[in-house]
């Protein structure tokens, strides 16, 4: 999208305020995830130096669903840094796989041997999915994956297309490597049905994997689907899990927006985890955009309009 410099540094300023409220901040990050372009990767960059690990972990995600190589040596850097959180870090690994340069193997070949989990299990999985990138353009295979009717740039690709209750057995099955698992819940996803999300559903009691349950919670969220409410309620209300999970199912909420999930998120807003916390206040202006019928969520190319007019 071709925005002049000054318009996309003025979204900048928004998302680096911390003056402002965490909603209109993430507003403005997505804005600038859509326009794209070296100046919003620098905006978006220097935003890694705040205090909210919910917001960085955010702009991590957005640089890597962005797909441009200019955001590697801000990723690389977060990778690297034991100050960041975890959630941080994971996120930056993960940023790094969607971009898929082999320029980035090294870096994550060493930490898939970190010893926090969340981390090697990231960077397990975005090599693995860069050499699938590469033996599917080394074979020339026709695609057999299923479309992805949400066009998110994905840790994983979907099975091949396959029965639910097969992909769900291979979701549930613990004995199974991630990446494989990772497949079977993008293609449970790209089903897109109801007996899809109560299989997936299922996932969130699967107890070897934080990363694997924050990512269900994720894909959930992308369904939208009500049927699933409950078993996110549920999750959120664990103080004892993990908060990365607890903060993506309480997105997954704000994104799925029903009566029922506006009061435990405002009960939650005041969670001692602040990830969870803010993650309640950035869910509830979700739910506030999904019921207004509003057309623009990243808004904030047009609030910066507004203000020159």
């Amino acid at each position: 999208m071709n925005t002049d410099y000054e318009t996309v540094r003025k979204i900048g300023d928004v998302l680096n305020d911390p003056k402002e409220p965490l909603a209109g901040r993430f507003r403005a990050l997505f804005t600038l995830r859509n326009l794209g372009g070296q100046t919003a990767i620098d905006c978006i960059s220097k935003c890694f130096g705040d205090s909210s690990a919910l917001l960085k972990h955010e702009c991590a995600y957005c640089l890597g669903q962005m797909q441009d190589k200019g955001a590697i040596p801000a990723l690389e850097s977060v990778l690297r840094d034991e100050n960041q959180e975890t959630i941080v870090r994971h996120e930056a690994g993960e940023a790094l796989g969607a971009i898929g340069a082999d320029s980035v193997l090294d870096i994550l070949e060493e930490f898939q041997h970190s010893e926090i989990q969340e981390i090697s299990e990231t960077c397990q999985l975005a090599i693995q999915r860069i050499q699938w990138l590469h033996s599917q353009k080394k074979h020339d295979k026709s695609s057999k994956l299923s479309a992805n009717p949400f066009e998110s740039v994905d840790p994983a690709p979907p099975a091949e297309e396959t029965t639910i209750e097969t992909l769900r057995e291979r979701l549930l099955d613990e004995k199974l490597s991630l990446f494989d698992r990772y497949r079977a819940m993008f293609a449970l996803r790209n089903h897109n049905s109801e007996e899809s999300v109560k299989a997936l559903a299922e996932g969130l009691q699967c107890s070897n994997s934080a990363l694997f349950r924050h990512e269900i919670a994720y894909v959930l969220g992308q369904m939208q689907h009500k049927v699933c409410v409950p078993q996110l309620m549920e999750s959120l209300k664990k103080l004892e899990e993990n908060a990365m999970v607890r903060h993506e199912c309480a997105e997954a909420l704000g994104s799925i927006a029903q009566d029922e999930s506006e009061d435990i998120l405002k009960e939650y807003a005041k969670d001692k985890e602040r990830v969870v916390r803010e993650s309640c206040e950035v869910a509830l202006d979700m739910c506030e955009y999904e019921q207004s019928g509003d057309l623009h969520y990243a808004d904030g190319l047009i609030k910066v309009q507004e203000a020159k007019a």
